[in-house]
């Protein structure tokens, strides 16, 4: 059945209870009438290494990977998963490089960091140009995204009911703050890996046996071995210059170039994802970290793996006609976006109850975030220090939970505008995010890189890195319109996009590549320049013994580098 049964909303009405009443119950337990704004945004002190580590998870696990990376799992196979195994070694570098640095100087917002390391006026402007990204990028794919995959599953609710479900029930999770996300974030994680793990089952049973009679561990090994087998040229990790969806994933940049700026200016210098960690101590933040390292190496099974085995049974005709199961093809235009929503239509009732409730708590999770960290830059970084510096604690609070209402319904407004233009039939949501979000990766991680570790770095420098990188990302966007360069055709770094018509363009991740290496060698110039005519930039307390780790932190890294050797070797 395409609709949602009796025993599937049973199931997810008792996920919705439960959640509901444990952030309730975290809420009255840890409320404070004193609270102050740190309480409120970062849970100062009250979250637990496997809290941060869960919640880091939640919050990046969301519609862009069920249905995103699960439609980019259908379209180009295992090598859209080096997102997730890539993040796992870059969670480790963060731990042991970023939060130290983070912690000692007592930073609790990204905007904090730049205006403490650099200036005012740097501060402001990456406030402004995260609170851009967040909303227009962030919450309305998102949103638009989660929306789809709901109304794939129950089209008894139109895609704009659903955006404004989605974004009721965030809300409400979000009004709590960093304390009650945190929390309840450990439970939606559960229902997120349980859920996603079952249609993972399903699913590769349905490969092996189309009948649905199968459900055993025998059944999805095997249907692990036919997918393998029927679907070959979707496991590998690496493409070759010749492969039609080189351009998304060029060869080995996903390995030492363009994929590195993406992982660690998202996980180190992203003000949604390291609040998670600013409130603890080094051991826990670090600990936390470490355990969303390890939770990452499974994503793929849970969000990837999905969408080659509808890319298997697509073979076979399964989604070919609009039959119980849901179409993929519509008007001779293939919407990837819809094989993880149409897979999830093959369930039994129950587990599709449950699988359902795994991507509302993916989506929810990420939206409660993601709006909580809006308001925080907001209220702390915009309100408290531009417009009210004398703002009382209490009126910094609801200030934030006013940011957190007007954030989503903004991003409601661009999902009902915007996302079906942006992420609609034909169109890789995942693609859509990780491009226009490299816009601006490049300039902030050189700033952060420089800004930690080279004391000469100035707030001029900084300025060319946030404003000259952006600026240089879009040059590098269009460039291929009016120059010829077909000499760097031999290099892999001028390739033909498929979704774009055949068009040639500069693969995004080595756009990000030029652009962090022009933004270096400019803030390094600068800089130079700058100190040589009496410029003293403001330096961070950064000293070595900070990023010296635990036994039991270095014996989980190794781990999780030998995993990541393993994997690419046997998927190369």
């Amino acid at each position: 059945m395409k609709t949602l049964q009796t025993g599937d909303y049973l199931v997810f009405l008792f996920y919705f209870i439960v959640v509901a009443a444990y952030g309730w119950w975290v809420y009255q337990r840890k409320k404070n009438v004193n609270a102050t704004s740190n309480d409120y945004f970062l849970a100062e002190g009250s979250l637990t290494w496997w809290a941060i580590g869960t919640s880091l998870i939640a919050s990046n696990i969301s519609a862009e990977q069920f249905i995103g990376m699960s439609g980019s799992g259908f379209k180009m196979g295992l090598a859209i998963s080096t997102y997730e195994w890539m993040a796992a070694a870059t969670l480790v570098i963060v731990a042991v490089f970023f939060i130290p640095v983070y912690l000692k100087n007592k930073i609790f917002t990204m905007p904090q960091f730049l205006h403490q390391r650099y200036n005012g006026t740097v501060a402001m402007i990456m406030a402004i140009f995260w609170l851009f990204l967040y909303i227009v990028v962030n919450l309305l794919s998102i949103l638009y995204l989660g929306a789809i995959a709901i109304h794939g599953i129950a089209p008894e609710f139109s895609i704009g009911l659903c955006i404004i479900l989605l974004a009721i029930f965030s809300v409400i999770i979000a009004l709590g703050g960093m304390k009650v996300i945190g929390y309840t974030d450990v439970i939606q994680v559960f229902f997120l890996i349980l859920g996603g793990l079952v249609a993972s089952y399903i699913a590769l049973n349905l490969v092996s046996d189309p009948t649905g009679n199968t459900k055993d561990l025998g059944g999805m090994f095997g249907g692990l071995k036919q997918v393998t087998q029927q679907a070959s040229d979707h496991f590998h990790m690496i493409f070759h210059k010749d492969n039609k969806n080189y351009v998304d994933l060029p060869g080995l940049s996903v390995l030492i170039g363009g994929m590195w700026i993406t992982n660690l200016n998202y996980w180190g210098c992203n003000q949604y994802i390291t609040q998670r960690a600013l409130g603890a101590d080094l051991k826990t933040a670090r600990s936390g970290i470490l355990f969303a390292g390890f939770l990452k190496l499974l994503m793929p099974v849970i969000v990837v793996i999905p969408g080659i085995a509808a890319y298997v049974l697509y073979q076979r005709g399964m989604f070919h006609t609009a039959d119980a199961a849901g179409m993929l093809t519509h008007n001779g235009i293939t919407d990837v976006n819809k094989a993880y929503p149409s897979l999830l239509n093959l369930l039994p009732v129950g587990m599709k109850g449950l699988a359902f409730a795994a991507l509302t708590a993916a989506i929810v999770a990420s939206l409660a975030g993601k709006v909580n960290s809006i308001a925080t830059i907001f209220t702390l970084d915009i309100y408290k220090k531009a417009i009210n510096p004398e703002a009382s604690e209490k009126k910094l609070v609801n200030l934030g939970k006013i940011s957190v209402a007007i954030s989503m319904a903004l991003g409601v407004a661009l999902a009902y505008v915007l996302g079906e233009a942006l992420m609609g039939e034909g169109k890789q949501g995942f693609n859509y995010i990780q491009e226009y979000t490299g816009f601006f990766s490049p300039g902030i991680l050189a700033m952060f890189l420089l800004g930690f570790f080279w004391k000469k770095a100035t707030s001029n420098a900084a300025l060319f890195a946030t404003v000259g990188g952006f600026v240089l990302s879009i040059v590098f966007k269009f460039l291929p319109r009016f120059a010829d360069l077909s000499f760097l055709t031999p290099y892999g770094f001028y390739a033909p996009n498929y979704s774009n018509g055949g068009a040639y363009e500069i693969p995004f991740f080595d756009r990000m590549g030029f652009v962090f290496l022009i933004s270096v060698v400019g803030m390094w110039l600068i800089s130079i320049i700058e100190n040589r005519r009496g410029v003293v930039p403001n330096g961070l307390e950064v000293d070595t013994k900070m990023f010296k780790v635990t036994p039991g932190f270095a014996i989980g890294s190794v781990i999780i580098c030998l995993i990541l050797t393993v994997l690419y070797t046997v998927f190369w």
